[in-house]
């Protein structure tokens, strides 16, 4: 056999079953959206998720961990790691929550909300790839049906 006999051609393989999930379509959707942020973003070393945290963060200043990691539907060991990854960067800092002690409430420092307003701009770059195949209203529309699914699941 050839190489080209047993490789599988992606033009030849059926997706029939798959493209008619909306779930399939919402994580090749996903993928390819992580994927140009990635690119976006890369020289700023920053994932969506980390994105997530700063921005949450940028406009709730004084959030415990855990009421972060439960905003963007995270688990507390996974928002440990990343908030250690933001203070090692010097983005942000743990302070003593002023009513819980044994909790930490999140501060981005001043370099972390000059960083995190700089990278929403190329945030909003990395939208704009995607907003390009819309229609008018049609991002709104989308939007709207993505809660629906997200309110549903919730």
């Amino acid at each position: 056999m050839t190489q080209n006999s047993t490789q599988n051609n992606k033009n030849e393989i059926d997706y029939t079953m798959l493209n008619s999930l909306v779930g399939y379509r919402l994580r090749r959707a996903q993928i390819a959206y992580f994927e140009n942020f990635n690119a976006t973003c890369t020289e700023q070393g920053v994932t969506p998720g980390l994105f997530g945290i700063l921005a949450i963060v940028l406009n709730n200043p004084g959030l415990t961990q855990t009421a972060v990691a439960q905003a963007i539907h995270t688990d507390r060991s996974a928002m440990v790691a990343a908030v250690d990854k933001l203070e090692k960067l010097k983005l942000m800092e743990r302070r003593p929550s002023e009513n819980d002690r044994r909790s930490y409430a999140l501060y981005l420092t001043a370099e972390g909300e000059r960083f995190t307003k700089s990278l929403h701009q190329k945030v909003l770059a990395h939208e704009s790839h995607f907003e390009q195949v819309m229609k008018p209203g049609e991002k709104e529309q989308m939007l709207d049906l993505l809660m629906r699914i997200i309110d549903l699941g919730n």
